[in-house]
């Protein structure tokens, strides 16, 4: 169970090499938690990732869990839910393509699509209904910024976050009073090996600021944290900008 500040002793990561995921995994080991699963495709890095958290004085597992495999999901989170409560689920998979790449071959956009917005659609519903189930337990859902407006820049990786935002919002409305918490977590641009090499833009910030605003939002029991907060401000003005203005914008 949560401790009176919100910290989780068990937690859940389906996405268990995700920079933002481990430096939050990191933080709430070193408050209170104390039981980690890490799901992904097994490999090195997610047996280095659960090393590392070992080595912070945690105990940790990892689960074989593939997004592109929804038939599978069931199955690979019922082996964590059937092993004790998890306090915390933190959806943190996803994958950001390459626009120019993918316009011109489909399937790669529908790979984006699938992993964004499906996988996530099917191991958000299974891992809800456990929650439910034993009564209690928050889901944290790796939205972005992107998902506010789609931007000519990265439409297809953009596209697939709307999506997920707006079924976590939903599955949100759906769970209240059921003693499940969901939370929506909205970064701008993450300093990460999924951006690397990429032009940075404003506001920028760090998997270790994500993993400092999704604590604080646990404690709150926030519903949507975005990071940094001052772009609540930003996206709401680029939200309700004229479509014939936005077209203009260098983005």
């Amino acid at each position: 169970m949560k401790d009176a500040f919100g910290i989780p002793q068990s937690l859940l990561v389906l996405g268990g090499t995700s920079e933002i995921a481990l430096a939050t995994a990191r933080r709430l080991v070193a408050r209170r938690t104390r039981t980690v699963w890490l799901a992904g495709r097994p490999s090195a890095a997610l047996d280095a990732a659960a090393e590392q958290l070992r080595g912070l004085g945690a105990e940790v597992r990892t689960v074989a869990f593939d997004a592109l495999d929804p038939e599978s999901h069931e199955a690979a989170l019922g082996k964590v839910f059937a092993e004790g409560d998890v306090d915390l689920v933190l959806l943190a998979f996803g994958i950001l393509g390459d626009q120019a790449h993918d316009e011109r071959e489909p399937l790669n956009a529908v790979r984006v699509a699938q992993t964004n917005y499906t996988g996530a659609v099917s191991a958000g519903l299974v891992s809800a209904r456990a929650l439910q189930a034993q009564g209690h337990g928050s889901l944290v859902v790796l939205s972005s910024v992107a998902g506010e407006r789609a931007r000519r820049a990265n439409f297809i990786y953009g596209s697939s976050k709307a999506g997920l935002d707006a079924f976590a919002q939903g599955l949100g409305d759906a769970l209240h009073g059921t003693g499940v918490h969901v939370m929506v977590v909205r970064p701008g641009f993450v300093r990460s090996r999924m951006t690397a090499g990429m032009e940075e833009a404003p506001l920028a910030t760090t998997p270790e600021a994500v993993a400092t605003a999704i604590e604080l939002g646990l404690r709150r029991r926030s519903e949507t944290v975005w990071v940094p907060g001052a772009l609540r401000v930003v996206m709401s003005a680029v939200r309700h900008l004229p479509r014939t203005l936005f077209r203009r914008l260098p983005v």
